[in-house]
């Protein structure tokens, strides 16, 4: 490696030290490190803008607007409430309600459009019930990267290894992840429970008020809502077919939201556009040119070939250091450019002689979506999150997810290498 390379991997610890420490602001420290990877010709500027996904910040910003003005019209306190009086306000139930919706949201939707949805939802019934929310809102970050990972299209990296792997298709997604997805979200719920019980009760007389409040008094603007409603539904439905209209997500996303912004009126235009969670954008940018550093020069590459290289063309080591590698990569960086630099290595070991490479497809995919819980920033959806509980003024601080989620990403590794075993290379 050149000194390029030490310089990138000197700033990209020094950076992520300083997110991990959250003694400035996070988007500041990766927006720094981003700009010195820059000026200190580690990477071009044309080369950082590369790197940067933008499919992944127009479907945030997008997604933004969208929630932004359904949330104005009352809908999602309509939810909240709703969903509160039909367990009669147990904090227990909500919880586990709660937790399918996020999972079954965001294998059939995408868990960055799940939680942007679930998180509003989380804070009304939060403050109708007056508890905690951070219990809610670490659950529903576990449970939209595990069943994301359940489909092709609740995750990135599957979409990634869907079109390189030819001969898997969307079904075959569902038929082999689908099954562990559902165990590993059955044992997190389990621990969760078990980690949260004490805090999750609330008094009889939030209960009380709770039942008695009629949630159709919530809706504010009951045109503004049906508009957002529709216009919600119709993105929805165009993330399921945009890979038939040849558009990205974050052009359905986009063209939703400012479809929606003229339907509602100019004059909401600047209330809403101030309402997104610039944040959160920015840190994504951030994010992405630090990455790209580590890319450029040839660090990503070097990492994972010289860890193939180690299995010597066995087919059960090479599986296993797959999943291990790509979760641990997951956890603390982007795994979308992680796996665009695994996919052909894995390619190259079938040209060398192993003969089945479907578990290494599986193991990457398990690998790459369940290590987006093992920190705070392992996955778009974890952020998300953060920056709208931030908004709320309820910090998720790196540490605190960490003391959680990293064990359970543990675990659900482990259980995903058993699997993987059992299944396929017994």
């Amino acid at each position: 490696m050149g000194t390029a390379a030490y310089l990138a991997i000197a700033i990209f610890i020094i950076s992520y030290g300083a997110i991990i420490s959250e003694k400035i602001s996070r988007t500041i420290s990766a927006m720094i490190g981003g700009s010195l990877m820059i000026f200190s010709g580690v990477i071009s500027q044309h080369t950082a803008l590369e790197h940067i996904d933008f499919n992944v910040i127009g479907l945030l910003i997008g997604m933004m607007i969208i929630v932004s003005v359904t949330e104005e019209t009352g809908l999602f306190r309509y939810v909240a409430i709703g969903l509160g009086k039909r367990v009669k306000g147990r904090p227990l139930p909500l919880l586990i309600i709660f937790a399918a919706m996020t999972a079954v949201g965001s294998a059939f939707l995408d868990n960055v459009t799940t939680v942007m949805l679930m998180v509003p939802v989380t804070f009304s019934m939060s403050r109708q019930l007056k508890i905690d929310p951070m219990p809610f809102l670490i659950t529903e970050i576990l449970m939209a990267n595990i069943g994301g990972t359940a489909t092709m299209i609740g995750d990135p990296p599957n979409i990634m290894i869907g079109s390189a792997a030819g001969s898997i298709d969307f079904i075959d997604f569902i038929v082999h992840l689908a099954p562990i997805s559902l165990l590993v979200g059955t044992a997190v719920m389990l621990f969760i429970l078990i980690l949260y019980r004490k805090k999750l009760h609330t008094s009889d007389q939030a209960r009380d008020h709770l039942m008695a409040m009629d949630e159709k008094n919530e809706i504010t603007d009951k045109i503004t809502m049906i508009k957002a409603v529709s216009i919600l539904a119709l993105t929805i439905f165009g993330f399921f077919i945009h890979p038939l209209i040849h558009a990205e997500s974050a052009t359905v996303a986009l063209a939703g939201a400012f479809l929606l912004l003229v339907l509602t009126g100019e004059k909401t235009l600047e209330h809403t556009l101030s309402s997104v969670e610039w944040p959160t954008i920015f840190f994504f940018l951030g994010l992405f040119v630090l990455v790209g550093g580590l890319i450029e020069t040839g660090i990503m590459n070097h990492l994972a070939q010289s860890a193939i290289d180690l299995t010597a063309g066995n087919l059960t080591a090479a599986s296993f250091l797959v999943l291990w590698l790509s979760a641990m990569a997951s956890a603390f960086m982007d795994n979308i450019p992680f796996v665009a630099t695994m996919i052909p290595l894995i390619e190259d070991m079938g040209r060398m002689g192993i003969g089945s490479l479907d578990p290494l497809w599986w193991s990457l995919a398990l690998g790459a979506c369940l290590g987006g819980n093992g920190s705070l920033i392992g996955a778009s959806a974890n952020l998300i999150v953060a920056g709208l509980a931030a908004k709320e003024g309820r910090l998720i601080s790196f540490t605190r997810y960490l003391l959680v989620g990293f064990p359970v990403m543990l675990v659900s590794v482990t259980m995903a290498m058993g699997y993987i075993y059992v299944r396929y290379l017994m």
